[in-house]
């Protein structure tokens, strides 16, 4: 590699991930949709500006670890607990229906093979990339409705944060199950024993951070030791629990997410993420898919992907609700709001790559499915709202 290379690479991307991006969001799509579509301009697929380095990787990997330590700092657990079983209930369905629809679809496309083979285990990878939920689009929707604190919106929300909890312990089996080494009770046993680990140092470092909140409010050592805490519980989940880094980077989100200077801390968080780390994720997903190398039959695939996944989330989650006592206008809303894919099926498919799960190749389905139920879910929800009769009719 040539010297200094990897400072024209940044400044490529940084660049190209802002601009691309405010165009994403001056037409009304995620961010996240245009730093990936960066990625794909300045990668191997069109210009070749930028090629994959090992420091890129290991940007990238920070990236997500970042990413999943701001969503658990941001999750309300009172708002957990006060839906309960209902959102539980809809999040099981919204992870189950999705999961088994994209394994039975790569299976009906691909051949099914036989059980504890490679075709068998990508199948179900697929299906928990299904699995993912990205609410924050369905958020910011509800938000300018003024309907995030609604009955629907606060159902929704919740779903949203257990699904991913969920997919998150689901792609953690997945890769436990992959490896021909370990024994599926040694998974089991190892994943008891991390969250045993993590419940014991949670409420030790609970009551350290709520002192220092006390004592020391709004100073940088709190988000300072606070992202060392991230790091520190990412490499011991990877290292000695086989647990998914990101599964620990989420848990010290979640032990820190009731302290006061949460959000500070988040905030802090955010700027690292926004900056460079966030950009060169998202950018990389671009980086590692080769348009040029897709084949008509991926294609093919890719558009099935796109439908089968919007359609089990809103059959899995719409029914479920339905059987909750919605109506079925709500249940509707609920289908369609917990559709999009975002962050968490991004960081789903880059682990997937990383331990061979996934080829390169089925980024272009995962990014397609991105792009259409980011764009589409905001369209329908306003939709089904502008077709109420009153602004009172929601409870």
């Amino acid at each position: 590699m040539e010297p200094y290379s990897i400072f024209r690479d940044l400044a490529i991307i940084i660049v190209f991930a802002k601009v691309f991006g405010i165009i994403a969001r001056k037409l009304k799509a995620p961010q996240v949709v245009g730093e990936i579509v960066a990625g794909l301009i300045i990668g191997p697929s069109i210009l070749g500006l930028v090629q994959q380095t090992d420091v890129l990787i290991q940007m990238a990997e920070i990236g997500v670890i970042l990413l999943m330590f701001q969503a658990g700092l941001e999750t309300d657990i009172r708002e957990l607990l006060k839906t309960g079983l209902i959102a539980f209930a809809i999040a099981c369905a919204g992870v189950f229906v999705p999961l088994l629809g994209g394994t039975i679809l790569y299976l009906l496309y691909y051949g099914a093979g036989g059980v504890g083979n490679e075709n068998f285990y990508t199948a179900i990878f697929m299906g928990c990339i299904l699995s993912a939920t990205s609410v924050s689009i369905t958020v910011q929707t509800l938000k300018e409705m003024g309907k995030l604190k609604g009955r629907v919106g606060t159902t929704i929300l919740s779903a949203a944060i257990i699904d991913d909890v969920i997919g998150i312990l689901l792609l953690t089996f997945i890769i436990g199950f992959k490896n021909p080494e370990i024994k599926p009770g040694t998974v089991v046993l190892n994943t008891i024993l991390f969250f045993f680990f993590a419940i014991i140092l949670g409420l030790l470092v609970f009551v350290i951070f709520k002192k220092m909140n006390t004592r020391y409010p709004h100073t940088r050592r709190i988000p300072i030791l606070s992202l060392a805490l991230c790091l520190g519980l990412a490499y011991i989940a990877e290292k000695y629990f086989g647990i998914a880094d990101i599964t620990g980077a989420y848990i010290a989100g979640i032990i820190l997410c009731s302290i006061s200077d949460s959000q500070y801390v988040a905030r802090k968080m955010d700027i690292n993420s926004y900056m460079i780390f966030g950009p060169v994720f998202f950018a990389s997903i671009g980086l590692k898919t080769n348009i040029g190398n897709t084949s008509i039959g991926v294609i093919g695939f890719s558009i099935l992907f796109v439908l089968v996944g919007l359609l089990t989330k809103i059959i899995g989650c719409g029914v479920t609700a339905s059987a909750c006592k919605f109506d079925k206008r709500e249940s509707l809303k609920i289908g369609i709001g917990m559709m999009t894919r975002g962050e968490v099926a991004l960081i789903m498919a880059q682990k997937g790559l990383s331990v061979g799960l996934l080829a390169p190749v089925y980024f272009t389905s995962v990014i397609l499915l991105i792009i259409v139920s980011s764009i589409s879910t905001p369209v329908f929800l306003k939709f089904l709202y502008s077709r109420e009769v009153s602004s009172g009719s929601e409870h």
